[in-house]
């Protein structure tokens, strides 16, 4: 039992919902008695299976989330945690339990139940997908919806938005980090709320 104990507390670290199919196959294996491959299992798919699981969760799934939900909000429904909840919470739970059982069922061979999701393909779709919402959020907000802008409408208002849009479209392109864009667009939507 020492033995056991003292093979898993070695470091690991790796996206939280990505460890339950490591964590399947690490089981299996040591239900089958071949301990010795193990540490050398975890070593090689920590790693990638962070970079998959924050590229695809917390750098697609969580903002095309946030995003139809912030959809919701700007039309001033209070459903709006609601449906990112719906649309976040099943993909992450079905990959922890499915990942596990899968690695608890073919040992080695459940790695592939990660390969089989696709997630770069996902990726791509989803944060597509969140350009598209956010355009209809500016629309909806700069047409002056629930919860318009502080500009004036018509087709100075549409302009001003889309110079905004290019404005943060170009920082990002030339390496400003997203986050400094995003705070930056809230500060300065602050200012010109204040002003008004």
């Amino acid at each position: 039992m020492q033995a056991l104990l003292a093979r898993h507390l070695q470091r690991f670290s790796t996206h939280p919902y990505m460890a339950a199919p490591i964590i399947g196959v690490v089981t299996r294996l040591e239900l089958e008695n071949r301990s010795s491959e193990t540490a050398e299992l975890k070593n090689a798919l920590m790693g990638p299976y962070a970079a998959l699981g924050d590229t695809f969760f917390w750098g697609a799934l969580k903002p095309f989330s946030a995003a139809a939900a912030l959809y919701l909000a700007v039309q001033g429904s209070l459903l709006a945690p609601v449906l990112f909840a719906l649309l976040y919470s099943p993909a992450h739970l079905w990959v922890r339990v499915r990942g596990f059982l899968e690695g608890l069922r073919g040992g080695r061979d459940g790695i592939d139940f990660v390969g089989r999701l696709e997630l770069p393909e996902k990726t791509k779709w989803c944060r597509w997908g969140t350009a598209v919402v956010l355009g209809g959020v500016a629309a909806l907000v700069s047409s002056g919806g629930p919860m318009s802008a502080p500009i004036e409408s018509g087709f100075a208002g549409h302009a001003a938005g889309l110079l905004v849009v290019l404005a943060c479209f170009l920082a990002v392109k030339r390496g400003l980090s997203v986050f400094a864009v995003l705070y930056g667009a809230v500060a300065l939507c602050a200012v010109a709320v204040w002003v008004q």
